[in-house]
């Protein structure tokens, strides 16, 4: 099934998903912070249904509104959950979060296939969302290694639990209904940034 979608670029407004890019991003990290109830590693790594977030905002809304969404959605969750840590969080969880909402629309650009979510175009995005989500894993689980803070593979472990299966299951599951809520809010016209 196909789900149709007019863009036009000259309607588009540069504002509207800058700022629907940060509501989302403050929503991710309190809903990371609180709406987690199965705890991996109890106080401090939980099962993170809403990891599919960033790359939802990104895939709707562009590279860098995902950038932006998952960036800041990281840097809310470690202040809200007591977990923030200035160069791990800033840097490399930030940046990492970040890039799980960018990379994914950098891949797959849904506006030049005029919003197709056809089969194979879900399947795509589910492995490059798998494939983001290793490398972040990978990257954070190196960071809290270095600060003493898991074992390299432990971190691993329940840091993949707890990103890449919402993000591989979430993000093809809810494209199609969030593309409808957005043109439904921009009027037919889905705005890109």
């Amino acid at each position: 099934m196909t789900t149709q979608i007019n863009y036009s670029e000259s309607s588009s407004s540069g504002f509207f998903p800058i700022v629907l890019a940060v509501i989302c991003g403050v929503a991710t990290g309190v809903l990371w912070a609180y709406a987690n109830p199965i705890q991996l590693v109890p106080g401090v790594i939980q099962w993170r249904i809403f990891a599919f977030l960033p790359p939802l905002v990104g895939l709707l809304l562009g590279p860098k509104s995902g950038f932006i969404c998952g960036y800041i959605g990281s840097l809310v969750w470690s202040l809200l959950a007591g977990t923030f840590i200035p160069l791990h969080t800033l840097i490399v969880d930030g940046i990492m979060v970040g890039l799980t909402g960018a990379i994914p629309p950098m891949l797959i650009n849904l506006r030049k296939t005029n919003f197709d979510l056809s089969w194979p175009v879900l399947l795509k995005i589910a492995v490059i969302c798998a494939v983001i989500g290793l490398i972040m894993v990978a990257a954070v689980s190196a960071s809290l290694a270095f600060l003493g803070i898991f074992p390299f593979w432990y971190a691993m472990l329940y840091l993949g639990l707890s990103d890449i299966v919402p993000m591989v299951i979430g993000t093809p599951l809810l494209i199609r209904p969030a593309v409808k809520i957005l043109a439904g809010i921009s009027r037919g016209t889905l705005h890109w940034f």
